[in-house]
């Protein structure tokens, strides 16, 4: 995480959204509306001691309320809860520390999973928190179709007694920390399925006091938490599109904001740039079978497989051919890391994914197998066809659109004619995702994503990719209990994947969160953000300060 210089520029557009109050429980038990003012009114209260204003991208907003079961701090954008205690937490190191448990063990079998609680723990409506609430939790979720939590490995939840609860896996998993560290844990005396997500409640560090759909969240500190209080007490997140986040920044009417590489230059008086390191990678999944195969995903059929992609030579030599730091340097302005893999810097990354920008390597390979220049027409061909191909992108997404654009310029200098084409919607995007090369966002603070996206039928391996020794390392990795060795199968999976073996993808960057922050406001420590550019910024919002 870096701190930026500071800048100055004149003031712009004040923000004007109004509010609609949507009701919920207080502490007591009893609905109130606790009507504390529209967007506009929240940002005259701006720099407040007590308070923070945050500014978080639209899609940060979650679509079914702050339902743990459904999608809030799981899914793709994995983050604590605020709202919901869970069992166990992360630190800034990647580090466990207890929460809701006191104690927990895991039988020799990897199969059973044991967790004591603590005895004092309250949600907001006065109701003891106990085993059976989390056994509730975690079976409602199971038994939710439009959940987003990945829970497969969960056979069955146990409420042995009220401080007691056991976890019944179906296949060893050590990774399953990481998967407690973001699931909140709900009421099962009050929970409803449709209300829940509009009217939480909880037993976390804040109550949400009123949420404006499409326009903000208001949370105020638990007067009741069992931990140590919030410094901030009142967190006020605003949902804006990126140029409204910068207009607000320039009107000062908010504290922290997320931004993009593409406004990294911009000067405002009274804001610091705040630079956040991220597992946040970007990257081309190339598909590694020739066309004219079927992927069943969920209930539709999906065209797979790309004749120019399936060739590992190909593939290897982009690899090679991409100079990563020009990248970053001209598309992301230095706000950023290159990637050669989806858990570069994480204890399990694996130093053989990283490779040196190689020309000569590159044009060896090409040359090897068989690819040359035959018509002179600057593009390379082999047995009568093209290396010529399609990247797919988010339309809405100018930083994917520009690290597109100069993947296909550095690739024409060894011969290979990349096109790129924006899609409107990611249910357009995703038509292409078994056939062609898109650029995807991926990272998390967990080890799973290289099981989603390298394990035969893993449920984000878009490349077609399957080697049953790979598969093999995979599985040993999460039924391995000693951390270290767990560790090494991880990265030895891994390097059966990376450049000089399949080179199933080519990793672009992992991109720097940034924000601008307003002076005299101290945030805390953050660990490496995952996917997501939202709430794992305001993770740790409780031990933020002023100075």
């Amino acid at each position: 995480m870096k701190r930026m210089g500071r800048w100055s520029a004149a003031l712009c557009a004040a923000v004007t959204a109004a509010g609609v109050f949507a009701g919920c429980k207080t502490a007591a038990g009893s609905d109130t509306e606790r009507r504390t003012g529209s967007v506009e009114n929240a940002t005259e209260q701006s720099g407040k001691a007590s308070q923070v204003i945050i500014v978080m991208d639209t899609a940060s907003e979650p679509a079914a309320g702050f339902n743990p079961c459904i999608s809030w701090g799981c899914g793709e954008h994995c983050h604590e809860p605020l709202i919901q205690s869970t069992l166990i937490r992360t630190t800034a190191d990647m580090e466990f520390e207890k929460d809701l448990a006191t104690d927990y063990s895991v039988s020799g079998d990897g199969l059973t999973w044991t967790f004591t609680i603590r005895d004092d723990v309250r949600f907001t409506d006065g109701e003891a928190l106990t085993a059976e609430d989390v056994e509730f939790t975690f079976q409602t979720a199971m038994e939710t179709e439009n959940s987003e939590a990945d829970l497969g490995m969960i056979e069955r939840v146990e409420a042995v007694d009220e401080t007691t609860v056991v976890f019944h896996l179906k296949k060893p998993y050590n990774a399953f920390l990481y998967t407690l560290a973001v699931f909140g844990i709900v009421p099962g005396h009050c929970y409803d399925a449709v209300s829940y997500g509009e009217n939480p409640v909880g037993s976390g560090r804040y109550i949400m006091t009123q949420w404006d759909r499409g326009q903000q969240v208001i949370f105020e500190a638990n007067p009741d938490y069992y931990g140590e209080a919030p410094g901030i007490q009142k967190v006020v997140v605003l949902f804006m599109e990126e140029d409204a986040a910068l207009a607000a920044v320039k009107a000062g009417q908010v504290d922290i904001a997320y931004t993009s590489a593409v406004y990294s230059e911009e000067t405002v008086e009274g804001y610091d740039l705040l630079a956040c390191d991220s597992v946040d990678s970007r990257g081309i999944s190339l598909p590694v079978h020739p066309s004219g195969g079927r992927v069943q995903d969920g209930g539709a059929v999906y065209e797979a497989g790309n004749d120019v992609t399936s060739d590992r030579a190909l593939r290897q030599a982009m690899n090679y051919a991409l100079d990563r730091e020009k990248m970053i340097s001209g598309v992301l302005g230095g706000y950023g890391k290159a990637a050669y893999s989806v858990s570069d810097g994480m204890p399990w990354s694996c130093e053989k994914m990283v490779i040196r920008h190689d020309m000569e390597k590159a044009e060896e390979i090409l040359r090897d197998a068989g690819w040359s220049d035959g018509d002179g027409d600057g593009i390379l061909e082999k047995d009568g066809r093209k290396a010529e191909f399609t990247v797919y992108y988010s339309a809405s997404d100018s930083v994917r659109q520009a690290l597109t654009a100069e993947f296909a310029g550095q690739m024409r200098e060894i011969g290979v004619h990349v096109l790129y084409e924006g899609l409107g919607g990611w249910d357009e995007l995703y038509t292409r995702m078994y056939s062609d090369p898109v650029i995807w966002g991926w990272g998390s603070n967990s080890p799973v994503e290289n099981y989603q996206l390298y394990y035969t039928g893993g449920s984000c391996n878009f490349t077609g990719y399957s080697d049953p020794e790979t598969d093999r390392l995979l599985d040993a990795a999460l039924a391995e209990n000693d951390t270290d060795e767990a560790h090494r199968l991880w990265q030895q999976a891994q390097e059966n994947t990376g450049p000089d073996a399949e080179a199933l993808w080519v990793w672009l960057a992992n991109v720097d969160h940034l924000y601008f922050v307003r002076d005299g406001l101290t945030v805390a420590e953050q660990k490496p953000h995952p996917h997501g550019h939202g709430w794992a910024i305001a993770s740790n919002v409780d031990e933020w300060s002023w100075n």
